[in-house]
């Protein structure tokens, strides 16, 4: 076998990565390129001869492979063998030593239960030990005192800072034994110990002076700790308080009074409340560089920080606050209760910032005042009160800021004081608004503005008889004050002249009023406690109600409707009450959004004030809109009465003229010119003034009206052939003129018109015929014949007209009825059916239609007179 070959064979080339097709290729490598090398057939032999010898080689290979594989198993079953062995042997000594080590502990907790047993008999020992020994001390010192002998305390004083403590603690326990000791002459030993005992504080409090003096923050805190131990340290407290730079050695000028542009613009309810004040900036100010210094020092001087910053604190809001708000307070109330209330609140709200700065200065609390304060001595035997527990800086913060606006907020104060603000504002706004109704209606009968003006007098009486004051009664006698209603008692001054722009309606003025309104809800929800705000928001509601609907919209629209009863009907109506009605509409509409947007949210809290809000203030629109509709149905009235009147100055010939060129020559007649005229100035007015379903309905009622009134005119007049013409022309343009209304109801009822009253301008033989077609053909033939008999050659067509009247009429209703459903469903003439129902029954005189009373559907719940769409 080649050296080549065996070397392939050997156990080195199976190990690691082996690939069986190389391992076939190296060994057959060498006996392919001699098989190539030689010329002719393939020979076999020797690749058989080279493979057989390899397998062989193989064979013999595995054969010592197995062979160590067994021998090497062996090796390791006995080395696992062994090592099992070795292993349960350590876990036998791991087992032995845990034992070992438990016991030793079992000993140890033993021995440290002992420990504690001893240790805790040896603290009960200890302290009865203390016990026996303080109460001996404190029998000897009480005999020397009884003997007037205070040399050892006096000793004890001098011996430094622990021996003061000591004395401290001494003198403590000795006043409370003093008052327990009933014994001869205890009445004079307890005199000595309380006399020495002032002694010993007042040395105490002068040495803190002199340190204080000095600026020694050791000493200050060995005194403030020695008087802590002796009495509780409240006097230490009160000196380093009442000493303070802040309190004694500043004198404040208040810059109150010169900053002029304040108080010129405070009183002015159009001018921006003002936001800060320079005297009260500048204290605040000085308060947090202040308190910032003050809890350093505090927290070095003192044992009980928290105490001592909070008895500074509220003598800070007692003295240097509480005075300068008094200050402005005073200084605003002589101006206007308006200035007060303005200043109130910019003060609130300073002194809330001030209060959430000084929040982050909270100090921890208080450690026990000594070691031992805790020992049942301290409980049992001297009876020692121990330090009472503070509350935290921020609550007493809130309490002192509380305390400092209780005298302005108080019960009904604020309310009161902010509705009586609130009422002579709106009064004085209204002066010559009230005064201008109040001379228009002074001529006039009783209304509602004289009852208004008798019940505010009454109110104001009863104010003065009784003594009281309400904010109803108050807002009366301002009314009543500010829009010279009051009874004179004296001669009055020359007025100023009263001008029409005066006594108008003007969403100007009720935005502002609104405005002021909104400045004191404003005032009132951070014035007032949350529980409150509720309650407040209805009562300002109540007062907003009573000037802007009561003394503004509702005096107003009681004007305009006596203006209209009192009219002249022979007059032309005047559609300025239109621009009136659209004023109170803007208005209502801005109230209800002022109400839903900014009070109603505020009762959220509270379901029953809410609910009685949302009733009062829908009752209080209910009622404006209901006088509006009633000043609507009114000028409705007078409008159909003046065009009723004007249709009366209808001359008998005008539709019966001469032939001549002066008749001919007219277009229209005068009547007809005025009314459309009257019509068209009613068409624009509503347009400008009114929205919505209003203008439809209002518009509608008028078309109406006028429809039913040219239905009696038209039977009034004997027609002529060219008379027809003249009627012709007069009806077209009635047409035309309420076809601007773009009011599809009222389109037919005017169509009707003219072809009822070309039944004056058709020939007598197809005058019947004629009856039969369009709208004509759906009324009964009975109600056409007081028109039909106008005609002035009624008389030679009456006769062919009554022959075929029976059956021709019957028919034509007949087919009239049909047609008409089928065509307008129902029927859209059914009302000029209704129009013309009298005429069956009173053939010779029909009256004038009633107008329908169709007004009763214009109040709208959210808004008067509709959306405007």
């Amino acid at each position: 076998m080649d050296e080549a070959v065996q070397t392939h064979l050997r156990l080195e080339s199976f190990q690691g990565k082996f690939d069986v097709k190389e391992f076939v290729g190296s060994i057959s490598e060498k006996l392919i390129n001699e098989s190539k090398a030689h010329a002719g057939p393939f020979d076999p032999k020797p690749f058989i001869l080279t493979f057989e010898a390899a397998v062989d080689k193989l064979i013999s290979v595995r054969k010592d492979i197995q062979t160590r594989t067994e021998q090497m198993e062996k090796s390791v079953r006995v080395a696992e063998r062994e090592y099992s062995k070795k292993m349960a042997d350590l876990n036998k000594g791991f087992e032995a030593v845990g034992q070992s080590f438990t016991g030793m502990e079992n000993k140890m907790n033993e021995v440290g239960r002992t420990a504690i047993r001893i240790g805790e008999q040896l603290e009960s020992v200890h302290q009865q030990r203390q016990r026996a020994q303080a109460a001996y001390d404190l029998i000897d010192f009480y005999n020397h005192f009884s003997r007037d002998d205070t040399s050892r305390l006096d000793a004890m004083k001098k011996e430094g800072r622990e021996g003061r403590r000591r004395v401290a603690i001494l003198l403590r326990r000795l006043g409370t034994v003093a008052k327990e000791v009933d014994l001869p002459n205890a009445e004079e030993t307890r005199e000595r110990i309380e006399k020495y005992c002032e002694k010993f504080e007042k040395d105490m409090l002068h040495l803190f002076d002199r340190a204080y003096r000095r600026g020694d923050p050791k000493m200050m805190h060995h005194c403030a700790q020695v008087l802590l131990e002796f009495n509780g340290g409240a006097s230490c407290v009160q000196v380093y308080v009442n000493q303070h730079d802040f309190f004694i050695n500043r004198v404040r000028e208040t810059t109150a009074s010169s900053n002029s542009q304040l108080w010129d613009t405070i009183p002015d309810p159009d001018a921006r409340p003002p936001t800060t004040e320079p005297g009260l900036a500048e204290l605040f100010q000085e308060i947090r560089a202040t308190v910032g210094q003050e809890v350093q020092i505090v927290q070095a001087v003192f044992p009980n920080p928290p105490f001592v910053m909070q008895v500074f604190l509220q003598r800070v809001f007692a003295q240097s606050i509480q005075q300068h708000l008094e200050h402005l307070i005073n200084m605003a109330t002589s101006i206007s209760d308006l200035s007060c209330l303005r200043v109130l609140q910019m003060v609130h709200r300073e002194t809330s910032q001030l209060v959430e700065d000084l929040k982050a200065y909270e100090l921890p609390s208080s450690i026990p005042r000594s070691p031992i304060e805790g020992s049942e001595f301290k409980r049992s035997v001297n009876g020692t009160q121990p330090v009472p527990a503070t509350a935290s800086v921020g609550t007493m913060l809130e309490t002192a800021m509380e305390e400092l606006f209780v005298p302005y907020t108080e019960g009904q104060r604020y309310l009161e004081k902010e509705s009586k603000s609130l009422t002579e504002l709106y009064a004085s706004f209204l002066t010559n608004f009230t005064r201008y109704h109040e001379r228009s209606q002074k001529a006039g009968k009783s209304s509602m503005f004289d009852r208004m003006v008798n019940q505010l007098s009454a109110a104001a009486a009863t104010t003065s008889n009784t003594g009281t004051t309400s904010t109803s009664a108050q807002a009366a006698a301002a009314i009543l004050r500010y829009g010279g209603l009051a009874a004179p008692t004296q001669p009055k001054e020359e007025e100023d002249p009263i001008r029409e722009e005066d006594g108008q309606l003007n969403v100007d003025i009720a935005e502002t009023m609104l405005k002021w309104h909104a400045e004191a809800v404003g005032r009132c929800v951070e014035l007032s406690s949350p529980s409150d705000v509720p309650k407040h928001a209805f009562a300002l509601l109540r007062v907003l109600a009573a000037a802007l609907g009561n003394s503004y919209v509702e005096i107003a629209l009681e004007t305009v409707h006596a203006r209209l009863e009192s009219a002249d009907t022979k007059g032309e109506p005047n559609l300025q009450t239109l621009v009136v009605l659209r004023e109170v509409d803007l208005i209502c509409h801005l109230w209800q959004q002022y109400v839903n947007m900014a009070l109603l949210p505020l009762a959220s809290s509270s379901v029953t004030v809410r609910r009685e809000m949302v009733v009062f203030n829908n009752q209080t629109v209910s009622r404006i809109e209901g006088a509006a509709n009633q000043i609507m149905q009114r000028l409705t009235d007078s409008l159909v009465a003046w065009l009723s009147s004007q249709l009366a100055k209808q001359k008998k010939n005008d539709f019966k003229p001469r032939n001549d060129d002066l008749s001919f020559a007219r277009v229209n007649t005068e009547p007809c010119v005025a009314c459309c005229d009257m019509l068209e100035k009613v068409r624009d007015a509503a347009k400008e003034s009114l929205t919505g379903k209003n203008l439809e309905i209002f518009l509608t009622e008028i078309g109406v009206a006028f429809h039913g009134l040219l239905l009696d005119h038209l039977r009034k007049f004997p027609v002529s052939a060219t008379g027809g013409l003249m009627l012709a022309k007069d009806l077209k343009l009635y047409q035309d003129t309420i076809a601007t209304f773009n009011i599809p109801s009222l389109h037919e009822r005017f169509e009707f018109l003219r072809q009822l009253g070309n039944v004056f301008l058709v020939r007598p033989e197809i005058l019947k015929s004629y009856i039969t077609e369009g709208y004509l053909g759906r009324i009964d033939s009975s109600l056409l014949r007081p028109y039909l008999a106008q005609r002035s050659d009624w008389g030679q067509a009456e006769k062919g007209f009554n022959d075929s009247t029976g059956d021709d009429g019957a028919g034509a209703v007949s087919d009239g009825k049909g047609g008409l459903k089928d065509r307008f469903g129902m029927g859209r003439l059914s009302m000029i059916m209704k129009d013309l129902e009298p005429l069956r029954e009173h053939m010779p005189g029909v009256s004038m239609p009633s107008l329908p009373g169709g007004f009763s559907s214009l109040s709208i719940p959210t808004r008067a007179f509709g959306s405007g769409g």
